[in-house]
């Protein structure tokens, strides 16, 4: 007997390599995800000018990334990643009222000043679809990752919440269908869906998988969406870059009893000579 339904993840028809310098824009979620790929020692970006949770908000980020190079790390490389992550929150967004800009941050100004709107699914579309043409301007190679996040909107009210995430998947399935024909020069399968939003509410299904919130993905269940993303895009060669780090950067996180021992000296110095030797086997690693 089968107790639960596992999301079936179409293979998309590029995969990331190892150490493979990544961009993350979007919601909390992006952050989450983000950090996993800098922990395993990919050189990643993760929302240069802070958190996004709306189309327009992730289209302004690229937009100021695209106009400056000031925000991007040191030994990142120069240009855009061949692999952009876009998270998308809500289709909520709030406009200025003097100017009637919609604005990324509300920076803890008066409530008054703005008033709140909710974008449709072609608006959310739309946004999008400018967000990927910018990419694709910068880097013709480029692939895309578009994801909803499985983090609920309690303000909004459930219903309002899910509403919010109905539009913003909508918003995806028309942008693919649209994407279809890949203008030329494009290449064919550069637009690709992780369903992180379905896996948490079809397939683990359970408040054990939240935090104590109740509303946030449980660490358990970050580590569970990042298995499944692995299998789904990483190479075999990345695949084994993985488990040739994983016992170093356990070694690494390692909390001795006794830091001045003879025994665990020994041990980080061997530790650190393997680390080495990952960097110059992987040169863009970036631990």
């Amino acid at each position: 007997m089968d107790f639960r339904t596992i999301v079936d993840i179409p293979k998309p028809t590029f995969e990331i390599a190892p150490c493979e310098p990544l961009l993350f824009v979007g919601s909390c979620f992006a952050d989450s995800i983000g950090q996993r790929f800098k922990d395993e020692g990919f050189p990643v970006v993760v929302n240069p000018f802070g958190t996004m949770y709306n189309p327009a908000s992730i289209l302004h980020t690229l937009q100021r990334l695209a106009a400056s190079s000031a925000t991007v790390p040191a030994g990142f490389p120069a240009g855009l990643p061949s692999t952009v992550f876009l998270t998308l929150g809500t289709n909520h967004v709030y406009r200025l009222k003097e100017t009637g800009e919609i604005v990324d941050n509300c920076q803890k100004r008066p409530a008054a000043l703005f008033q709140e709107e909710e974008l449709t699914i072609d608006q959310c579309a739309d946004y999008l679809q400018q967000a990927i043409t910018l990419l694709r301007q910068a880097n013709p190679k480029v692939r895309i990752v578009l994801t909803v996040s499985p983090i609920r909107y309690r303000k909004y009210g459930y219903h309002g919440s899910q509403l919010s995430k109905a539009t913003l998947l909508l918003a995806i399935d028309k942008l693919a269908a649209s994407s279809a024909t890949v203008p030329a020069g494009f290449p064919a399968g550069s637009l690709s869906y992780f369903p992180a939003y379905e896996i948490v509410n079809d397939e683990l299904r359970d408040y054990r998988f939240y935090a104590a919130d109740m509303l946030h993905p449980s660490e358990q269940t970050v580590d569970y969406i990042w298995e499944r993303l692995v299998d789904t895009y990483f190479s075999p060669e990345a695949k084994a870059f993985l488990e040739e780090w994983r016992p170093l950067k356990q070694a690494l996180a390692h909390k001795p009893f006794n830091p001045d021992a003879p025994e665990y000296r020994a041990f980080m110095d061997k530790t650190l000579l393997k680390v080495e030797e990952i960097r110059k086997k992987y040169t863009t690693f970036a631990v």
